[in-house]
């Protein structure tokens, strides 16, 4: 078995410690759909330029259209940031192309043959295979049984470290399920063919820096920890605002909305990385199974306190911009939520007490997506007249985007009277530590290189799928009952979100 490869550097005091995979055979079913062209293609070939993916690797896309091979790496040389470079042309070598209803055994048959004809062709005749399906959820689980009936998907016997090689792991993106119901019947019939160490569920927003930085800021800091509790922290608020509608998913959004959009995966996995407990190491399962218990230990609103810590909006026509059921594909009389905000708590001896406010929304003032943690007032002020409660909390805020990094507010001395004292932003951006013209890697990049590595610290476990639908399960049902709030196009969102959390002294 061929062994993957190692880099360990030094990096301002730390370490960089960095793998490439083994030899892989990348298969992605939606090859000309959105995701692919946008996301997972320049990902791919960034990998390749950094020297991440293995030079034997090969990539099938498979689409519905007839082309040649040739036609589709046509297609990927048109595509936002790909460029005309000696690397792209090595890259392209690589991918070939596959036509046919993915539904159907000769499809998959033809595939097969592919595939075996890409291996041979390999040094040892075998590798890794990734399957990424970037496809609508409806063909996820025929996709699926046709990729096993193929015996595509079939691990063979070889086991090194207790990880079967070569492995064969399958991306399945969001959503999972619709609710509890459907995300259980959905695994049960991907595990009659897959394992679940070979299924992947994606949430591109743990690939992000910030997102996965948390883990190292908590753990790796003494400065932190110690205060990371209720003892010290006044409240958390995660935002996620966007400002485009639902632009070309209006078909998928009328039937989802908001919370099942954003709350069931985006927020909630979000909020377990801030409030979990330290691992007893970082490997995927110890990672999981943390997460697993936060998420058993999130207080949700119940019936009673639903209308006053459940907001949710519909945006309305303003600031030049179409209301929501002015787009395209939505029902004139539709009463999807573009936007929720809403408060839970957390019953365990960490946070006991301390309200956690989330909020999400479509067609908001700008894009932003961060962590706020609000810590107390100081005890005691020797400022006098200065008082506790007149001096700004301190304030950890973490950008997930649009520019990602991290601030911290503190209280300091301004320049001038004796007394003289306001808030002071210490403020870190990871772009600032980049080479010039170098940007900062897409989150799927992080993602699809953990897959070629069968690392899964960062996909979705079925427990926390479960777990997160039967959350969301009363507020689901609750939602049915009444009318999203209106608010005007490119705001901050319905004023009865705001009035919600001034209503305990707070702000977003």
């Amino acid at each position: 078995m061929s062994e993957t490869i190692q880099t360990i550097s030094k990096w301002h005091g730390g370490f960089c410690i960095e793998v490439a995979p083994l030899p892989c055979l990348i298969v992605i079913f939606g090859a000309l759909g959105d995701l692919t062209g946008r996301k997972l293609l320049p990902s791919l070939y960034h990998l390749h330029q950094r020297g991440l993916l293995h030079e034997q690797s090969t990539l099938i896309a498979c689409g519905r259209q007839e082309m040649s091979h040739e036609q589709y790496r046509n297609y990927i040389r048109t595509l936002d940031g790909m460029g005309k470079t000696d690397q792209l042309e090595q890259f392209l070598s690589k991918v070939f192309y596959h036509a046919g209803d993915y539904t159907l055994p000769e499809t998959t048959a033809r595939l097969a043959t592919l595939v075996d004809d890409l291996e041979n062709k390999m040094e040892n005749q075998t590798s890794c295979r990734l399957f990424y399906l970037a496809t609508a959820p409806a063909v996820y689980l025929p996709i699926v049984e046709q990729l096993a009936n193929a015996g595509l998907t079939t691990e063979l016997s070889a086991v090194t470290e207790k990880i079967v090689y070569p492995w064969r792991n399958v991306i399945f993106e969001k959503p999972f399920g619709n609710d509890f119901a459907s995300a259980v019947e959905l695994e049960q019939g991907l595990l009659r063919y897959l394992t679940e160490k070979q299924i992947y569920r994606i949430d591109h927003y743990l690939g992000k820096e910030t997102v996965q930085n948390i883990l190292m800021f908590r753990f790796a800091n003494i400065l932190f920890e110690p205060v990371w509790n209720r003892n010290y922290i006044d409240s958390v608020t995660i935002t996620v605002s966007e400002t485009v509608g639902v632009e070309h998913r209006a078909g998928y959004f009328e039937k989802a909305g908001l919370l099942r959009d954003m709350f069931q995966n985006h927020m909630l996995e979000m909020l377990s990385l801030v409030a979990m407990e330290c691992p007893v190491s970082f490997s995927a399962d110890r990672i999981r199974d943390e997460k697993v218990r936060l998420l058993h230990s999130i207080r949700m609103p119940d019936q009673k306190t639903l209308e006053q810590n459940l907001i949710l909006g519909q945006y309305i026509a303003g600031n030049a911009m179409p209301g929501y059921r002015e787009e395209a594909g939505v029902a004139h009389d539709s009463n999807t939520e573009t936007f929720a905000a809403l408060k839970l708590y957390i019953d365990n001896s960490r946070w006991q007490g301390i309200p956690f406010y989330l909020r999400s929304g479509k067609r908001m003032k700008q894009k932003k997506s961060e962590i706020i943690i609000n810590f107390k007032h100081i005890p005691y002020s020797i400022f006098s007249p200065v008082k506790p409660e007149d001096l700004a909390q301190n304030r950890l805020i973490l950008t997930v985007q649009p520019e990602e990094g991290l601030a911290l507010d503190i209280i300091a001395k301004r320049p001038g009277p004796k007394l003289c004292m306001g808030d002071l932003t210490m403020n870190f951006k990871y772009s600032s530590i980049l080479d010039p013209g170098e940007n900062m890697p897409e989150a799927y990049e992080r993602l699809l290189l953990d897959c070629m590595l069968g690392d899964q610290t960062l996909f979705i476990r079925s427990d926390s799928v479960r777990l997160a639908w039967q959350l969301l399960a009363p507020v689901l049902e609750y939602k049915k009952q009444i009318t999203p709030f209106p608010y005007q196009a490119g705001t901050e969102g319905p004023i009865q979100a705001m009035e919600m959390i001034r209503r305990d002294g707070r702000t977003w």
